[in-house]
């Protein structure tokens, strides 16, 4: 073998032996990137019942640098978990699709790793026509006491009629409206409503407001007797 093709081999191993050593030094160094913070873009996202929107997730690393994040199930790396705290409100996909439920307001979470960020999301229901109690039948209950026992009185829905829909639970988003202050107390926007008596005997009408835009939308109201001990 001549000497010049053995310099040229000598030299290719070299090469070669300089490129392993390269990569061998440089092991470490490439890491895949951790997630320090992420935000929640739109930041209070709206939806309307029965319709869906997408949600994105933006990232940063420690250095403040942006990272691309994917919708997913580990909730490692550069992958991003998506969840909801009340799905009967709003339900999110894997990927970060939004979808109204019902009337009310959600919790949305994103997070990887040690990161998480959350947001509020609003449901609305559009072209609402009319709302009704349910059961939407007068009862009566002894003073001082509470449906929610479920031995005096009655708790109810407010159920709406909306793009053709109906039956659509409306509840926690109503304002309650009593005929005569002291008889009966609502408790808020809870669902179902379960009336709460006073010590006051007697009748008073009780019946729900929802607004829908600009517009006051009223039930039909049932007498609620509270009997005096």
């Amino acid at each position: 073998m001549s000497s010049a093709k053995q310099k040229l081999r000598l030299a290719g191993a070299c090469a070669a032996l300089a490129v392993l050593a390269l990569a061998v030094s440089c092991t470490g160094f490439f890491v895949n990137p951790t997630v320090s913070t992420i935000s929640i873009l739109p930041p209070s996202p709206s939806v309307s019942v029965g319709l869906s929107t997408q949600l994105n997730a933006a990232g940063t690393d420690s250095n403040g640098n942006p990272i691309t994040l994917t919708g997913g199930t580990s909730c490692t790396g550069t992958t991003v978990c998506w969840s909801s705290d009340t799905p009967s409100v709003a339900t999110i996909s894997t990927g970060g699709t939004l979808t109204g439920v019902s009337a009310g307001t959600s919790t949305i979470t994103a997070a990887s790793g040690t990161a998480t960020a959350t947001t509020t999301a609003t449901v609305t229901l559009a072209n609402v026509t009319s709302i009704i109690l349910s059961p939407n039948t007068s009862f009566s209950m002894a003073a001082d006491s509470t449906a929610a026992t479920g031995t005096n009185g009655q708790c109810l829905t407010v159920l709406a009629t909306a793009g053709g829909q109906t039956g659509i639970d409306v509840t926690a988003s109503v304002q309650w409206q009593t005929g005569t202050a002291g008889i009966i107390t609502p408790q808020g926007a809870q669902d179902p409503e379960c009336v709460q008596s006073g010590s006051l005997g007697g009748s008073t009408t009780l019946f729900a407001q929802y607004t829908s835009g600009s517009t006051i939308i009223n039930s039909d109201s049932i007498t609620v007797t509270v009997t005096a001990p």
